[in-house]
């Protein structure tokens, strides 16, 4: 399976949209709770300094995403962050890798300095281990950080990368 990373296009947005929706329904990575329409989802994605897609180069099906943008505004506006999706039916084809080395490359095209995860959930194992073989580093835990759908709240584990 040939996987290209690219910017999104937008006649590529409801895919796209059905991807970020379906992890935010899930409660337990994303942050946001609501839903993206074809209007707010494109109003979404383009406010982001860099929106992209992993599309299968044979189907031209879109099967995850990244969004990339400021961590911060003035003396910090050097640090970046960055949301990844993955479709559920191609997860473990190494997309997210894909998706994570692009970013890694457009942040540092965008005159970003770091890239910062704030808020990844202690149980995201595979995105954890990912990250840690791609270099980045964990800040600590933040017990509690995140309220998942059910309403529990799980822990968080900020971390970052020098670009």
């Amino acid at each position: 399976m040939e996987i290209e990373i690219r910017a999104y296009e937008e006649k590529e947005l409801p895919a796209m949209i059905q991807i970020w929706n379906e992890i935010v329904e899930t409660g337990i990575a994303f942050p946001q709770e609501e839903i993206l329409t074809l209007q707010t989802g494109k109003q979404f994605f383009d406010s982001q300094t860099y929106t992209a897609i992993a599309v299968h180069s044979d189907t031209g099906k879109v099967c995850g995403l990244y969004i990339l943008h400021p961590n911060n505004v003035g003396r910090c506006s050097h640090i970046c962050n960055a949301s990844f999706a993955v479709h559920s039916q191609t997860r473990g084809l190494h997309i997210g890798e894909k998706l994570v080395t692009d970013c890694l490359i457009q942040a540092k095209r965008h005159g970003f300095q770091i890239l910062q995860f704030n808020a990844v959930v202690a149980s995201n194992t595979y995105a954890r281990r990912l990250y840690e073989r791609l270099g980045f580093v964990q800040l600590g835990t933040i017990p509690g950080g995140f309220r998942m759908k059910d309403e529990s709240y799980a822990d968080i584990c900020p971390y970052y990368r020098t670009l």
